[in-house]
């Protein structure tokens, strides 16, 4: 049926065209013969082809169309008198006698045009007569298409300051009131299509279809309606004093009688857009009070935000006009403006109500940058309208209130000015848990953006809170449902986050580190191995800081002391030994004790120690991971120069035992001979036993040549003979640094041993191994060749 419709608009469409061409060639015949009687006639004729009823506002537009063009022709042959030998004031007599009103009208106002033009009567007078004669035509298409003829011939003819028609008794008032009573009729004509109903045309049935194609026909013509309030804003006459006062009243009067949705709406839309920004902030009381009278299903969150958004932009446009907004109030006038809405509006969205805060609050950023009151209060304003201590579900609202949330930071580049908004935390916790991370994202990103530093506790306080969805569960979220690459982001974003807090004052770099453990401890067993880490390191950053430095823990606010720090580390390295991750404690353990060292605190290194020793004992039973742990031991307990006898005794006993009771007898070997290290350090006189580093060498070579006599059941991953070739670089090292136990003769038969499994066992032997020992002979010769007290101490060896 609705194809029927269409095919039958067409045919009607198609005829009416055809009847406009049948009667404009005659017309054209009577014009080139100078016969006014029948060019009257024959342009009636074509007129009537308008009184039609059966075509849609799209089709019926056509139709104009083509009538539009054979009218501009006649009104040539109007303005020269001499061709019809009629004067114009007869002539504007003559066309009143059509005989339907429509063509009448129509001829009517193309004299009209002609007569202002020719000033033989005030162009007021005529422009009044015809505005009030159009009222006869009441059907609202033809009305309306009518009304839009008179005001496109009559446009150029309004007596406007510096125009031609304007003197005498004719002013812009009468251009205004002209301009005003054809929109008010045209609106009242568009409006009045609501209450018509339109079914045989399309073949509908049923109002919701019908009620869907009057509101798409209505809409088509609606820019017929907004051309008024266009020519209003482009008469040069209508300054601010006679906009304030007679335009928008009567404009607005207007709109609010109507008391039609799309009507309003557009009519809203229409006035912000073509007025000035000035006039808009001058009179922005008056425009605003119109909004909460509308209809309550206007969206007049769209007219409030597109308004807001040209006086931002307009405040953006120059400084200059700033002091303007302070002196009109603007900020608070649209405060109150979207309360009142949104009280008005019962029924507005949440997303609506979200929206007109996203507006305001980007008017206020952009206009009163400075004020964070201001800022602050828009947030609490759109806290107020959120539901409760629920979250918003509705996937829009969650999309504007990210984007309430991201313009302070876009706008100050510096989240320590948004963590000064009370506000915004509140404004957060309203976000599902989800966004909340995205959200907590987008501060953190903000921060590494622009290297903000975060100096005090309470602003680390504050910004912990609103990254909560990062370092723990909300709601019971399980880690087991994030995606594991997205959760290593975020974690490393927050480790790297906690690296940028820093405050000179030792005191407040305490409090800003305790302040993050007592946030990040509640991270679980996934977050802590990130968070922890980062968390350490700040707190041997203090350390460093505080070197030199010592005391007791006195009183309830832990004075900044490297015994206090350390004491806050060991708790905090603990908690993550307990999760567990044994490594990374040890790993951490380590350096605490290397700090610990530095600032000669024996006790305390020796109490990181053994808890490092405690976990390898307990807690890392993988092999590999043993080989790992007791390498790092070794290598920070040689750069320790803290211990006394008795407690570097104890610790290298320790690290040697465990160093032999590895599971593969080549990580036995480079352990124990990594153990020889601990006994001679060259920057520390007491440590050098050249003794127990011969021992250590020894029993590395008796493991190598237990491992060897196991290669022919299993093989190490180098093989023996590259332990053999290891154990001699020791030698040499020691031998080089003066240690008296190593001798040459010591040397010279590890080579010849090593020379001899070589060539007894030269089908397994690996190239590497020999590339390895090749490459140890030349160092030999090389340091023999060279001379000096050096090449004395190699020249017994031979190679």
């Amino acid at each position: 049926m609705l194809l029927d419709g269409i095919e039958d608009e067409d045919k009607w469409l198609a005829e009416g065209i055809a009847g406009i061409q049948h009667h404009a060639f005659y017309m054209h015949r009577a014009l080139d013969a100078n016969n006014l009687r029948d060019a009257l006639k024959y342009s009636a004729q074509m007129l009537s082809e308008l009184r039609t009823s059966r075509l849609s506002p799209h089709k019926y537009y056509e139709l104009y169309m083509r009538a539009f063009d054979e009218l501009r022709k006649l009104e040539m042959f109007f303005k020269d008198e001499s061709r019809h030998g009629v004067s114009i004031i007869d002539l504007y007599e003559l066309v009143q006698h059509a005989g339907n009103i429509l063509p009448r009208l129509y001829l009517l106002c193309t004299v009209g045009s002609v007569y202002i033009k020719s000033k033989e009567a005030p162009a007021k007078d005529v422009l009044k007569d015809l505005v009030e004669m159009c009222r006869a035509v009441q059907h609202p298409i033809r009305g309306l298409f009518l009304r839009s003829y008179l005001s496109q011939v009559s446009r150029d003819k309004l007596p406007d300051l510096g125009s031609e028609y304007e003197g005498g008794s004719d002013t812009v008032t009468d251009a205004v009131d002209f301009v005003l009573q054809n929109f008010t009729e045209m609106n009242k004509l568009w409006v009045r299509m609501q209450y018509q109903a339109f079914f045989g045309l399309s073949g509908l049935q049923g109002p919701g279809r019908a009620r869907e194609k009057h509101e798409k026909e209505r809409s088509e013509l609606r820019d017929l309606v907004g051309k008024n309030l266009l020519v209003l804003s482009q008469i040069e006459g209508v300054e601010l004093q006679m906009y304030k006062d007679t335009v928008l009243p009567r404009v607005l009067e207007q709109v609010i009688n109507c008391k039609d949705e799309l009507a309003q709406y557009y009519l809203m839309d229409c006035l912000i857009q073509v007025f000035p920004d000035e006039y808009h902030l001058q009179t922005l009381e008056t425009l605003l009070g119109a909004c909460p009278q509308l209809q309550p299903t206007v969206d007049i969150k769209t007219v409030l935000s597109q308004l807001m958004d040209r006086l931002s932009n307009y405040a953006a446009s120059s400084t200059d006009v700033l002091p303007e907004f302070l002196q009109v109030e603007a900020f608070a006038k649209l405060s109150s403006a979207i309360g009142r809405v949104i009280e008005a509006q019962v029924d507005m969205p949440i997303v609506g109500a979200i929206s007109l805060y996203v507006s305001l609050l980007t008017f206020t950023l952009r206009v009163h940058p400075d004020r964070l009151d201001y800022v602050d209060q828009v947030l609490g304003a759109c806290v107020r309208k959120l539901p409760g201590n629920t979250k918003v579900e509705d996937k829009r609202a969650i999309k504007q209130v990210v984007a309430l949330l991201s313009a302070p930071l876009e706008k100050y580049n510096d989240i320590v000015t948004a963590l000064t908004l009370s506000n915004y935390p509140r404004v957060m916790d309203h976000l599902d848990n989800g966004t909340n991370k995205v959200m907590a994202m987008v501060i953190i990103q903000s921060i590494m953006k622009n290297d903000s530093c975060i100096s005090t506790a309470d602003k680390v306080e504050v910004l912990f809170e609103l990254i909560k969805g990062l370092i723990k569960d909300l709601d019971g979220t399980s880690d087991d449902e994030l995606d594991e690459e997205d959760f290593h982001d975020e974690q490393n974003s927050v480790a790297r986050l906690i690296h940028m807090l820093y405050n000179d004052d030792p005191e407040e770099m305490l409090k800003i580190i305790c302040t993050v453990k007592k946030h990040i401890m509640n991270g679980g067993p996934k977050r802590l191995p990130f968070t922890v880490p980062p968390l350490v390191f700040s707190a041997l950053g203090l350390v460093r800081q505080l070197q030199g430095q010592d005391g007791e823990v006195v009183g309830e606010d832990m004075p900044a002391t490297p015994k206090t720090v350390f004491q806050f580390l060991n708790q905090t390295v603990d908690a993550l030994s307990s999760i567990p991750s044994p490594e990374l404690a040890l790993r951490l353990y380590l350096h605490c004790a290397e700090a610990a060292n530095d600032c000669d605190l024996e006790p305390v290194a020796y109490e990181f120690f053994t808890q490092a020793f405690v976990l390898y004992e307990e807690e890392i039973a993988d092999s590999k991971a043993q080989v790992t742990a007791i390498h790092l031991i070794i290598g920070a307990l040689q750069r320790m120069n803290v211990f006394g006898t008795e407690n570097r005794d104890t610790l290298t006993h320790k690290a040697t035992g465990y160093s032999a009771k590895l599971l593969k007898k080549p990580d036995q070997c480079r352990a124990v001979y990594a153990c020889s290290h601990l006994f001679w350090v060259d920057d520390q006189d007491g440590v050098k036993d050249g003794e127990r580093v011969l021992l250590c060498l020894k029993r590395a070579l008796r493991i190598a040549n237990a491992a060897q006599q196991m290669a022919s059941v299993t093989r190490g991953s180098s093989g023996p003979v590259t332990l053999f070739v290891e154990i001699l670089n020791k030698y040499l090292y020691f031998f080089e640094k003066g240690n008296p136990q190593i001798t040459s003769a010591a040397i010279q038969g590890l080579v010849e041993l090593i020379t001899t499994e070589l060539q007894s066992d030269s089908s397994n032997v690996k190239p590497a191994s020999d590339a390895f020992f090749a490459s140890t002979l030349r160092y030999i010769q090389f340091q023999k060749q060279k001379g000096g007290a050096m090449g004395e101490k190699y020249a017994s060896i031979k190679v």
